[in-house]
């Protein structure tokens, strides 16, 4: 089964470089990128690629190869499902905010909006791809949405997560550590649709790294990935919280611990709290699949996972009050940082939005800089928390340009974005632009103390 049309349902942080990488790696295949978000799609399309919605390292550079050629974004989504042999669904699926499982389950609905759209629309047997993180045994669902609402028509349901990490988004997609691709490998035609898939990847990624599974195995494998990365931050900033109190180091911690090469070093770098869009809500999604089949004990391990996070996040922000002689009220808190980690503009869950939600309910003024984030972004992330108006926040938070122009006159200086152009900022200029005493927290860990107090800061960083 050879593969000539892709289709895939939505222009975002998966969706839109995934499908520029295929469209690069395999020019033969039309790749067409559809959303309903007008807006964005335009983005997509802009004269200037440097303009595209997300900022990924090498991303604007293969969106300007393959466009016109044979990558295409629009809004038409019909006629991109109608003329596909493969459709991958790249939707969101957020948290739910209301009804049953409201803050733990996975909001579905745009998922079953999409199949149903696809049933209406299709005329010839299609493969629809899972690329969207989704709970164990959506691909049930959607076979049944397929089959039994549609024209006659026959589908295969793939399984096939994405494992990217955004800053490196790029990189990950050509040279992966592995592809999953789940299907129903029990049955011929369910192997000629993985296989169709694998020889889709196989253009550039080695065979070896390509794994094929059932499909329930390739959707809990998204979900047990991510849980087990958040448990290392979450396990390290555990620590970090001891090594404070005790006088370790939870670099020094880490080093050691992950010179174990059955532990290794990665994901052992205390910090703030971890962000982003996966990794709290497909644990809150672990947990509510747990309990929903009565396994509570499984369930309240993984939620502690969530509840350390959500700790570590508060007590840093607690830290930063209690060391300006607990109140900042009227005080002006420099922000170095608004996306939830370096190289990209995403700021889903990032520890900035709760550490400045907290220091905005203590009265603070607050004052951004990030070198990404669009100011509009950073108003719509707190507005959205509920907990201040947004005329409050306009009132109470600045966005600037620059570094320097956060932290002057400020009282304090916060880094919670480990960008690179933090570690070189030229911190003498800061200090003297700031209020003495002048305080400097280091939620990231990315800044070298010694220098920094011998310039004349009031220093902090977690687990220190």
């Amino acid at each position: 089964m050879k593969i000539k049309n892709i289709c895939c349902i939505g222009a975002g942080y998966v969706g839109g470089p995934t499908m520029a990488v295929i469209a690069q790696k395999c020019p033969e295949i039309k790749v067409t990128v559809v959303d309903i978000n007008e807006k964005r799609i335009a983005a997509w399309n802009d004269d200037d690629v440097n303009n595209i919605p997300i900022y990924e390292p090498g991303l604007s550079e293969i969106v300007g190869e393959a466009r016109g050629r044979n990558l295409f974004f629009s809004t038409n989504v019909d006629e991109a499902i109608d003329q596909a042999d493969m459709i991958f669904i790249s939707v969101n699926t957020p948290t739910k905010t209301y009804g049953i499982g409201k803050g733990m389950a996975a909001d579905l609905k745009f998922i079953e909006l999409c199949a149903r759209q696809i049933a209406r629309v299709s005329k010839n047997d299609k493969i629809v791809v899972e690329k969207s993180t989704l709970p164990v045994r959506t691909a049930e669902a959607l076979k049944n949405i397929l089959d039994n609402t549609g024209n006659g028509v026959n589908y295969q349901i793939l399984s096939n997560p994405e494992f990217l990490a955004e800053g490196t988004a790029v990189q990950d997609l050509l040279n992966p550590d592995r592809v999953l691709i789940g299907g129903d490998i029990a049955s011929e035609k369910g192997k000629e649709a993985v296989q169709a898939l694998v020889d889709v990847y196989a253009t550039w990624i080695p065979q070896k790294n390509i794994l094929t599974t059932n499909v329930w195995s390739s959707e809990l494998s998204k979900l047990t990935a991510n849980a087990f990365l958040a448990q290392r931050v979450s396990s390290i900033n555990a620590m970090s919280q001891l090594c404070e109190v005790t006088g370790a180091d939870v670099d020094e911690v880490a080093r050691a611990v992950g010179k174990d090469s059955r532990i290794g070093p990665k994901f052992l770098q205390s910090s703030v709290g971890f962000g982003g869009s996966c990794f709290q809500k497909d644990i809150l999604n672990l947990v509510y699949i747990s309990k929903s089949f009565g396994l509570n004990e499984v369930a309240d391990y993984w939620e502690q996972v969530i509840i350390m996070n959500n700790h570590q996040k508060r007590r840093f922000a607690g830290k930063i009050v209690k060391t300006l002689y607990n109140t900042v009220a009227g005080k002006r808190i420099a922000i170095l940082g608004w996306a939830f980690k370096k190289d990209t503009n995403d700021t889903r869950e990032s520890a900035a939005i709760y550490v400045t939600d907290y220091l905005l309910n203590e009265q603070a003024d607050i004052v951004v800089y990030d070198p990404k984030v669009r100011k509009e972004q950073i108003y719509a992330d707190l507005e959205y928390l509920g907990t201040h108006s947004l005329e409050e926040i306009k009132e109470r938070v600045t966005i600037v340009s620059s570094a320097l122009d956060a932290s002057k006159d400020a009282h304090a200086v916060a880094v919670l974005t480990e960008w690179d152009e933090f570690k070189k900022l030229d911190w003498e200029t800061v200090y003297k632009g700031m209020l003495k005493p002048a305080f400097l927290f280091d939620g990231r860990r990315i800044l070298e103390s010694k220098t920094k107090v011998g310039i004349g800061f009031e220093f902090y960083a977690i687990g220190s």
